[in-house]
């Protein structure tokens, strides 16, 4: 269930919050392989099954960028802002990617208000997506996601 702010400036005094998590999600090869036919990131750790399972990680993994890609489906999940002309994605600022994610994982997202600032005609606000692998200690993505939201 998403966190819902009553408008663009309700941001403001949001920093410090857990937005909570997103809905688990399945990582299986046919996404990874649309993801490499998208990007044409072929590499064997990522479409070879075979290859991989006698490789570094046991299996296919998905790639990082895609891994990275999910924070756009997962923040809606989390944090939805009303009254708003417009919401963009204005970048990210640090990404990192600590643990692999295996095909057949389940990863969700979490995420936490960091910064939030008025810009011109709006407000810019920071948000930390963790991505999560269930069963694992250490993060798929972490992921400091920018949007900016228009009244």
């Amino acid at each position: 269930m998403s966190m819902t702010f009553e408008s663009p400036a309700a941001l403001l005094d949001a920093v410090g919050t857990h937005l909570g998590y997103s809905d688990w999600l399945e990582i299986d090869q046919r996404r990874i392989d649309l993801f490499a036919e998208a990007t044409g990131d072929h590499q064997w750790i990522h479409v070879d099954p075979e290859r991989a399972a006698a490789g570094p990680f046991g299996s296919t993994i998905a790639h990082g960028y895609l891994t990275l890609s999910l924070a756009n489906l997962f923040l809606p999940q989390i944090m939805q802002v009303d009254n708003v002309s417009m919401g963009v994605n204005y970048g990210c600022e640090k990404v990192r990617f600590p643990a692999p994610v295996p095909v057949g994982s389940r990863v969700r997202g979490g995420g936490e208000v960091i910064s939030a600032e008025e810009v011109k005609g709006g407000v810019q606000v920071v948000v930390r997506m963790t991505i999560e692998i269930e069963g694992q200690d250490r993060p798929a993505c972490v992921i400091d996601t920018i949007s900016r939201f228009f009244p």
